[in-house]
């Protein structure tokens, strides 16, 4: 019966989350459009979230696109279709692997800092010094910092994609002698712009997510000092959670299109 009790209070609590977050979403979707726009905030954030990204995402890449060609490699050995190498990895990186990988490594990293950043501003009260002091403080630190992620994660995403296009590069030169132009022509081969537009599109979707998700677990955190580790970690959680639904809608929607 306890049991029973909890279950229906985590429910309950995660659908008022899911209330109060679209409440979150809708607010910036006014504030958005409404001047002044915090645009060297806006450039600050781009910078923090972007450039200081780039390591990470480039050396997670590559370790993808080498462990994913080695361990794919025998089993084409085995149907002699290695030359079909490039284009089955191109397609599996650029379609699915490198947009949500990407995103959840963003969103350890990003939407925990976003959490733990405006939750020490909450409790703090820096948030209800601005607000005082008669500045926005939704405009400057919420909508610049989910406009940042917006707009970075895609070009992350590009990046990754890339050097884990090399990685799996270095393991078709070392393994089958296969050239630079030769695996990048099949890689190019393989690509058309159905595989492109989809994995972009919803690339932005989930940097849209990771932003407002870190913005109003921080923005609205609570309970002391204690409650701005639990914004972070809640964050990255429920980032997670939202990303891989976010991507299921979009395979979903993608294989529609596909069969029409």
């Amino acid at each position: 019966m306890e049991s029973n009790f909890k279950i229906i209070e985590s429910l309950k609590s995660f659908l008022l989350d899911i209330g109060e977050l679209s409440q979150f979403a809708s607010r910036f979707f006014k504030e958005v459009f409404k001047s002044p726009f915090e645009f060297k905030e806006f450039i600050r954030q781009c910078y923090n979230m972007g450039n200081r990204s780039l390591l990470l995402v480039a050396v997670t890449g590559f370790i993808i696109g080498l462990v994913f060609t080695l361990q794919s490699r025998p089993t084409l050995q085995e149907f002699g279709a290695v030359s079909w190498m490039p284009s089955m990895v191109s397609i599996s990186i650029i379609r699915e692997i490198g947009p949500i990988i990407t995103a959840l490594i963003c969103a350890g990293r990003i939407g925990s800092g976003i959490g733990a950043e405006l939750g020490s501003m909450r409790v703090t009260e820096q948030i209800d010094a601005m607000e005082v002091s008669g500045t926005n403080p939704f405009k400057y630190l919420v909508v610049t910092r989910i406009l940042a992620t917006t707009l970075m994660l895609p070009i992350l995403v590009f990046f990754g994609d890339i050097i884990a296009l090399y990685g799996s590069y270095l393991v078709e030169n070392t393994k089958g002698n296969v050239s630079f132009l030769l695996y990048f022509n099949k890689v190019a081969e393989a690509l058309e712009f159905g595989d492109l537009i989809p994995a972009t599109i919803k690339s932005f979707f989930f940097g849209f997510a990771i932003g407002l998700v870190g913005c109003f677990k921080g923005y609205n955190c609570k309970k002391g000092t204690a409650g701005v580790g639990l914004a972070a970690n809640s964050a990255v959680v429920f980032t997670s959670m939202l990303l891989f639904i976010i991507d299921f809608v979009a395979v979903f929607v993608t294989d529609i299109f596909y069969d029409l």
